[in-house]
């Protein structure tokens, strides 16, 4: 990284001017990672949270917040995104959520904070839909998993290391 391109001359924060980049499909995934009790993870299995339907829920939150990121990340570019999702594993015993979330556009500029967002707020969500349970659900981590498309191309999170 020999430049800081978020910067201006000035030294001031700016958003960058992606109009002269040749649009490509850009597609990145990201994963959150809540801790909790296993009884509390059960009842997400089961989909009986108090608020109701847990994962269902967090599902909805996160496609939201992928279409909102530019307005929640002051130097996003607003994207058009092709495709949202969610997916989540449960291990119940363990008393782990894992949310994978997906994000693709074909544009100019990446989609690695939409599909971070999302997993974000699908965190969130759990969390909100479960704390009339347990109020000591941790949000572990948010992290990208991987990213394709653009000048830099191919990005894949070396597991191994990452744990």
């Amino acid at each position: 990284m020999s430049e800081l391109t978020h910067l201006g001359d000035d030294g001031r924060a700016r958003m960058v001017d992606v109009g002269a980049k040749a649009t490509s499909e850009r597609r990145a995934t990201a994963r959150a990672r809540l801790r909790m009790a296993p009884e509390t993870a059960r009842a997400v299995e089961r989909g009986d949270g108090p608020k109701g339907e847990v994962l269902g829920v967090a599902r909805i939150a996160g496609v939201q917040a992928a279409k909102q990121t530019s307005a929640l990340i002051p130097l996003c570019h607003p994207l058009p995104l092709s495709f949202v999702d969610l997916t989540a594993t449960v291990d119940a015993e363990a008393g782990l959520v894992e949310l994978i979330a997906e994000a693709r556009t074909v544009g100019q500029t990446g989609v690695e904070m939409e599909a971070m967002t999302a997993a974000s707020v699908a965190a969130l969500s759990v969390y909100d839909m479960v704390k009339g349970l347990e109020r000591g659900v941790a949000i572990e981590s948010i992290v990208l998993l991987s990213k394709s498309g653009g000048r830099s191309g191919e990005w894949r999170r070396d597991e191994a290391a990452a744990e």
